[in-house]
């Protein structure tokens, strides 16, 4: 059975699990359209929150009809535009996208001709100022954004305040009067297990009501920079996009936003990102005209099980730092390569994208107390973060021997020359043996090692040159190496065979 990628919506692609693939829950919408973005230009939120926990006791209710009556008015359609454009291409559309590169240069007969694309989603109103919470990918490259409530069916034209593509989050205003803005919960406080509703204008037919459970928590690896979805056996369908996930007291907990699936329909994988996370994004948009993020300025990694014997660990939980950044709030508070980050502001840190995920929630210029495993002890260290910028990223989510030796694992090692330096554009601060080669299927290519990579460290020795070689015990077993690749550091374990 041939695999396919089976995007509904040209703003994402999601990796392929297995023979199913990831699918945006919106029709296509292209490109992106701006509003005004300017710090202040919007006036500030009338949020109602709720931070109570769910009842999770009591006997089971018979309907959700007063649940359902209560929150519908606040879940809306969104329809967006997008202007025709010259045909520069005859090529069939998304053809690439579904089929790869043998189909590039393909031309077909005019199937779009210069007609304008349209597209649907959803979106909840969170506030009667008239704010709306949806996807990015729903609105991206439409000119024009109108939403149309339930159950009256006015249609209003809506301002883009603002997106964030690292979050797929966005958020969108109409002047309206009398409007049911949904109540707030509080996505932390959610269990595996609890009932929930999903709510949104699935295939265009109208708005629609689902029932499932939050199936899991914290899933991530759908290909945006920030996340920590809900994932529920909730049916969501194409269409779905940028609708509520509410609990079974009708509070929004979710904003639905993709689907695991074969065919782009449902199969009870669903994901919501979570409203913490979709709030906190708005806010910012709101009063900020972008998101502002913390800045540490680490490149992490998660520690692998075969990994935490040598950082001293008996378990893999927590953030591997492989660089830091100079200059950085990490470098000023003392962070080093090969400390593991195991709490951070009073949270505990499960792996490198929830790390991630709370340094871009914290707030810059302000102290955060971490603690960190140090080979194999606990220590406290206080930072005081930046702002995340544009300029580059913080993140990677990675003598008696010569040349012509190999070491370990089928590692063709080089002194590092000025002009390999140029070759292979590593920048002069990298200090190391080059990787020149690497014999596939040798452990060193099966852990990843590639031409091109630099040696730092050896079992968290520093190496500089090939001299430096002699005297480390290398040889049957595991080797914890660091190197640096195209643009970042990170660790590998490699399982080497015996010198000579």
């Amino acid at each position: 059975m041939k695999k396919q990628i089976a995007v509904l919506c040209n703003s994402m692609r999601f990796a392929l699990i297995g023979t199913m693939t990831i699918a945006i829950l919106a029709s296509v919408a292209t490109g992106w359209m701006k509003g005004d973005g300017r710090a202040g230009a919007h006036p500030e939120p009338t949020l109602k929150i709720d931070n109570q926990p769910l009842k999770r006791e009591g006997s089971m209710t018979v309907s959700f009809a007063p649940v359902i009556q209560k929150v519908a008015p606040s879940v809306v359609k969104v329809f967006t535009s997008t202007e025709a454009k010259p045909n520069a291409s005859r090529r069939g559309p998304g053809l690439e996208q579904f089929f790869g590169e043998k189909f590039r240069g393909f031309e077909f007969p005019d199937m779009q001709g210069s007609k304008p694309k349209s597209g649907l989603g959803s979106g909840v109103i969170v506030s009667p100022e008239g704010y709306i919470l949806t996807n990015n990918h729903v609105i991206e490259g439409a000119n024009t954004v109108k939403v149309v409530l339930s159950p009256g069916n006015e249609e209003y034209a809506a301002a883009v305040v603002g997106v964030d593509p690292k979050s797929d989050v966005a958020v969108l205003k109409i002047d309206a009067l009398d409007l049911q803005p949904i109540e707030l919960g509080n996505s932390d406080q959610i269990l595996v297990g609890d009932l929930v509703l999903a709510i949104g204008n699935p295939f265009g037919v109208g708005q629609t009501v689902t029932m499932g459970m939050v199936s899991a928590k914290g899933r991530s690896n759908m290909g945006l920079d920030y996340e920590d979805f809900i994932q529920t056996d909730a049916a969501i369908n194409p269409g779905n996009s940028g609708g509520a996930l509410v609990d079974a007291e009708g509070r929004l907990i979710g904003v639905n936003t993709a689907i695991l699936s074969q065919s782009g329909g449902n199969l009870g994988i669903g994901f919501a990102i979570p409203v913490n996370l979709a709030r906190s994004v708005m806010e910012s948009l709101i009063n900020h005209g972008h998101v502002v993020r913390g800045y540490l300025g680490v490149n992490i990694q998660d520690v692998q099980p075969a990994m935490a014997s040598h950082f001293g660990m008996e378990g893999s939980t927590g953030a591997l730092i492989a660089d830091v950044v100079p200059g950085s709030p990490a470098d000023a508070a003392g962070l080093q390569a090969g400390d593991v980050v195991v709490e951070f502001g009073g949270k505990k840190i499960k792996d490198s994208r929830h790390l991630k995920l709370v340094v871009g929630q914290s707030a810059p210029n302000q102290g955060y107390g971490l603690e960190i495993n140090r080979g194999g002890e606990l220590t406290a260290i206080e930072v005081s973060l930046d702002e995340l910028s544009d300029k580059g990223s913080q993140w990677a989510s990675q003598s008696g021997r010569n040349a012509e030796s190999y070491w370990p694992g089928d590692m063709q090692l080089e002194e590092l020359t000025p002009e390999l330096r140029r070759q292979f554009q590593i920048p002069s601060r990298i200090k190391g043996i080059l990787v020149s080669g690497v014999k596939q299927g040798g452990a060193a290519w099966q852990a990843g090692v590639r031409p091109g990579a630099v040696i730092r460290e050896i079992n968290q020795l520093p190496v500089a040159s090939l001299a430096d070689l002699d005297g480390m015990q290398l040889g049957d077993g595991e080797s914890l190496v660091r190197i640096w690749y195209k643009g970042a550091s990170n660790y590998r374990v490699i399982r080497s065979e015996p010198l000579g």
